[in-house]
């Protein structure tokens, strides 16, 4: 009996966390008030809420700042309901209702002060996030308001030197506001939104972008590589001079084999723009393609090329000598990377061979 070979699995592209670097969510402990209040803001910046983002995502942590951290607006103008207040509290515990209660009696007072309008949330947002007590007051608003009610009347949970603010018209106050605005903002939905920005994420947290496989070379030309495959065969033929087609073409080893090698770097270079769909928001295989587009133009565009093999060489040469180290993909670059992009410029019509 014949034991089948096992087949490797092609790796994927993914992100890594660099050898020694401790994971984002640890790494996160070890970081300064400021930095935390920097971070949850940066993470705000991208977040997505329904289809639309925050317009403007302000750190205020400092004296004078009403016990607004950070101030996201969903407009320009700061309105009721029209904007998110996140409470960065970087705590080497979970946070406690003792944690919380004290900044909410801050809040009161200056909401009802009228030193800002009503805000659509208020997050509260810590390392190690809320401990049990806490995340069960988030879960019912009611006690919750009840329970910060009783502590301010007795001066507990940090409270003591706060209970001549509990008027009855800051209890009349409190008892109308509505408490389901608490909420917490966990460090893994912190860490998702942060993500977004890639680049930004990688770079804080020691995370590489890893390259997987790259793309099998198909034995048979495929319909979406059909441009620049027709235009090598254009070039052969007006080396040739005579009609060749594809059969033509692999009945010639010399064309047979050059045309293998260049599907080889444009596979290649389709591996790079897989990786780049991947990992990266923004269409970094693109902008790359761009750079080179622009190397190599005039090169291959000069008058003293008079055939369609001379332009073509003439592309390769210069893709070897190109600096593209403004690309985020240079340092995943591989051998046909960058001569493959010379055929998906020509696939994307570009560039052709043959004038």
């Amino acid at each position: 009996m014949t034991i089948p070979a096992k087949l490797k699995k092609p790796q994927a592209n993914r992100l890594v966390v660099k050898r020694g670097t401790v994971p984002p969510s640890v790494f996160l402990h070890t970081i300064s008030d400021k930095e935390w209040e920097e971070f949850i803001a940066a993470a705000c910046r991208q977040r997505m809420i329904g289809t639309a983002k925050y317009v403007s995502v302000k750190v205020l942590g400092n004296a004078g700042d009403k016990g607004r951290d950070i101030e996201a607006r969903f407009q320009a103008d700061l309105v009721a309901e029209g904007w998110d207040l996140y409470q960065a509290k970087h705590y080497e515990n979970r946070l406690t209702p003792g944690n919380a209660y004290p900044e909410l009696v801050k809040f009161f007072g200056h909401l009802l002060a009228k030193g800002f309008p009503v805000p659509r949330k208020y997050y509260f947002c810590a390392p190690k996030n809320a401990g049990p007590d806490l995340h069960d007051l988030f879960a019912n608003p009611d006690n919750f308001r009840t329970q910060l009610l009783s502590a301010w009347k007795a001066g507990s949970h940090g409270l003591k030197d706060h209970i001549a603010k509990l008027t009855n018209e800051m209890e009349a106050f409190v008892n109308a506001f509505d408490f389901t605005r608490f909420e917490e903002c966990q460090v893994v939905d912190l860490l998702d939104w942060h993500a977004q920005d890639s680049i930004s994420h990688c770079a804080l947290f020691g995370i590489e972008p890893e390259r997987g496989d790259d793309p099998a070379v198909p034995v048979q030309a495929q319909p979406y590589e059909m441009i620049y495959v027709e235009e090598l065969i254009r070039a052969y033929e007006e080396a040739e001079g005579v009609p060749i087609d594809l059969a033509k073409v692999m009945a010639n080893e010399v064309y047979r084999e050059h045309l293998a090698a260049a599907r080889e770097t444009f596979y290649s270079a389709e591996g790079l723009k897989r990786f780049s769909r991947d990992i990266y928001v923004d269409d970094e295989f693109s902008k790359l393609l761009d750079m080179v587009k622009k190397g190599i133009r005039l090169k291959i565009n000069s008058p003293l090329l008079k055939a369609g093999l001379q332009r073509h060489d003439a592309a390769i040469d210069a893709i070897q000598g190109l600096a593209v180290t403004d690309s985020v993909l240079h340092t995943r670059l591989r051998g046909g990377d960058l001569p493959g992009t010379c055929h998906h410029l020509v696939n994307e019509k570009h560039f052709k061979w043959v004038r």
